[in-house]
């Protein structure tokens, strides 16, 4: 029986502005229109399972093989095992390593995809999907929201895909200038905006286009971790990782740099599906709203987000938090209002979290290059000192595994500055500087958004 997609939303009842969308939808119908119509988040009526056997048995195999047992548990029943395989064999040829720090710690890197960041292995995959279940002769118009990496590795992606146009919108003066440069250059169907305003302004403009009626003409989808599309790939890391390292049914830690806590959801299903993880670790930067929220267990959002040397993660209300909150029985909809809480003595079980300053990522950085000869960036080192408090407090040595999510070479001023050295930038980088390109400047007015989306996009391929 396939699986049935339904809106987070669903039981939001006398809501000004909000009529709860009580159907459920396909994989396709959900990948394509990004958010469910009441605004709320796709989220999957079951999680199917994984053999301990067939995770394990992925030991010493490529990386697509992981992605084809995982998508194949969610997609069997829409798409032929033919085109799975084909589209995660295209999608991740590049490879992933898993770096030793000490021996009971491991760094896994996705930054050697075409952007140098995590946000490829989701991106790629689903732009190849969306290709697939694309209406013929229909033009698809993509927007998405980037507080860093997403952009540009979402332009790559869906770069020369027919039929399918992008516009990516980005706060002013919060991207480094190696990301900014990515962004504003990726050209042909891909057009950057800066958006004079906060992370948490780009994501509101794209959730208020996609619920804007007058807008439904131009078949919007979206890119960012609030179209399940974006979740599915990023379960794999996990499976692919623990039968690596693991032995069979061996519990391990996970750290998962957290911003719009996508990749955290990711852990979340697979521990889900049958991976034994003994605690999924989401430490934050600065927007702290949630290590706040495990703590008080009352939920304030941050606005306006803080900007933090870890970009990627400056979120002050994660989207993705709405998916959490459903996951442990409670709502929370895109303004960050609580409709229902979730059962926290659960979630304190089994995540932990902690706001890591600049400061302590600065000194992360220092410490672990010091220490173990290892290059972290500010994301990845955010995830490293979380992993590290985690450990102080409980003394729990189990296995641990921690996310790099983007390439030391993005932040060359920051490494520099911070270790003496120049990280080599890997081959997707090496061409940046030839590149052309700008961005169009926007406000975060809706109205103005609104007028620039009718004026641009198009309908027909």
């Amino acid at each position: 029986m396939p699986i049935r997609y339904y809106s987070t939303n669903r039981h939001v009842n006398a809501v000004e502005g909000i009529t709860p969308f009580t159907e459920d939808v396909s994989f396709q119908e959900a990948l394509l229109a990004g958010q469910a119509p009441d605004e709320g988040l796709f989220m999957p009526d079951r999680i199917p399972q994984l053999s301990m056997g067939d995770i394990i048995a992925l030991r010493d195999k490529p990386y697509w093989q992981a992605a084809l047992l995982v998508s194949s548990a969610f997609l069997s029943e829409e798409f032929t095992p033919d085109v799975l395989e084909s589209i995660v064999k295209d999608a991740y040829n590049y490879p992933v390593p898993l770096e030793a720090v000490y021996p009971r710690a491991f760094i896994l890197r996705l930054d050697q995809g075409p952007t140098a960041s995590f946000k490829d292995f989701a991106a790629r995959m689903m732009a190849r999907l969306m290709s697939h279940c694309r209406p013929h002769g229909e033009r698809i118009n993509i927007l998405v929201a980037t507080s860093g990496d997403t952009g540009s590795a979402v332009g790559e992606a869906y770069k020369g895909v027919s039929g399918i146009d992008v516009n990516i919108l980005y706060p002013a003066g919060e991207v480094s200038p190696m990301q900014k440069k990515q962004l504003d250059t990726i050209s042909g169907n891909v057009q950057a905006l800066c958006v004079d305003g906060k992370f948490d302004d780009c994501q509101n403009l794209v959730k208020e286009a996609f619920a804007d009626p007058e807008l439904a003409c131009f078949n919007l989808s979206s890119a960012n971790s609030i179209n399940f599309g974006r979740i599915l790939p990023q379960m794999v890391y996990y499976v692919y990782a623990y039968a690596q390292l693991a032995g069979a049914g061996e519990e391990v830690l996970v750290s998962v740099p957290s911003g719009n806590f996508g990749d955290a959801l990711g852990c979340e299903y697979a521990r889900r599906m049958g991976l034994p993880v003994a605690k999924l670790i989401m430490p934050t930067n600065e927007n702290d709203e949630f290590p706040v929220f495990l703590e008080t267990g009352k939920y304030q959002k941050v606005s306006p987000s803080r900007a933090c040397i870890s970009n990627a993660m400056n979120v002050g209300h994660p989207s993705n938090l709405a998916r959490f909150f459903e996951l442990y029985g409670g709502t929370v909809d895109r303004s960050g209002r609580v409709h229902r809480y979730p059962d926290l003595d659960q979630m304190r079980h089994r995540i932990f979290s902690v706001s890591v300053t600049d400061e302590q990522t600065r000194r992360t950085i220092k410490s672990v290059y010091e220490r173990y000869h290892v290059i972290l960036e500010p994301h990845g080192a955010v995830g490293w000192a979380g992993l590290e408090t985690y450990q102080q407090k409980t003394g729990d040595s189990r296995l641990a595994i921690c996310l790099e999510t983007a390439h030391p070479a993005k932040f060359p001023d920051e490494i520099k500055e911070l270790l003496g050295i120049e990280p080599e930038p890997p081959e997707s980088m090496k061409d940046l500087a030839r590149r052309d390109g700008s961005a169009i400047n926007i406000s975060k007015d809706f109205a103005s958004f609104k007028k620039y989306l009718q004026s641009h996009l198009k309908i027909r391929k």
